[in-house]
């Protein structure tokens, strides 16, 4: 269950998924450096919209992907709140992919694995990229990209996954019938 997981926050802090019980949850893999890091700006206004009738964000960043996130926690917070106002907590640096995943991604991905993108301007370069790494690499669960967001119904299920060419009014309307 989602509420067995934690995770640490940019501070050092432990964060228990626990604590959000009641709560629906935007889960995302997030990098300073990528095409599609423009997206924390529609993040921060869903948590501005929605975090009084009860959404939180986790964001996580990660380097995973083109190495686009190398900053120190510190230095991604502050690009972050500098370039896009983000008011919502950051989680420290990790892996989502691999031998050293966080837990909670191996139990993410393990319940909404990977449908394929959206039609996007990226779409075409991605499947080139992938599909030359790996013939395979659409019927794995593993993360593909930056800002591959989860979302966790009050009850604590993952509802949904929206890869980072999903429109963003796709995610805040699955958010909106959960609040």
């Amino acid at each position: 269950m989602i509420y067995d997981y934690e995770v640490t926050m940019g501070t050092g802090e432990k964060l228990s998924l626990a604590d959000y019980k009641g709560k629906v949850m935007l889960i995302v893999n997030t990098a300073t450096g990528c095409g599609f890091t423009p997206q924390y700006k529609p993040i921060e206004q869903l948590y501005k919209d929605y975090h009084d009738k009860g959404l939180e964000i986790i964001d996580i960043p990660c380097n995973q992907f083109g190495g686009q996130a190398p900053g120190s926690d510190e230095e991604i917070h502050e690009f972050c709140t500098v370039h896009y106002n983000t008011t919502f907590p950051q989680m420290k640096k990790a892996e989502v992919n691999g031998e050293n995943e966080l837990p909670l991604y191996t139990y993410l991905k393990s319940r909404k694995g990977f449908v394929g993108f959206e039609e996007h301007e990226l779409k075409p370069l991605l499947e080139k990229m992938f599909s030359e790494k790996d013939p395979d690499w659409d019927k794995k669960p593993d993360i593909k990209w930056n800002f591959t967001k989860f979302i966790v119904d009050r009850e604590g299920n993952v509802v949904a996954r929206f890869e980072p060419t999903d429109d963003m009014k796709k995610v805040e309307e699955c958010i909106k019938e959960l609040l």
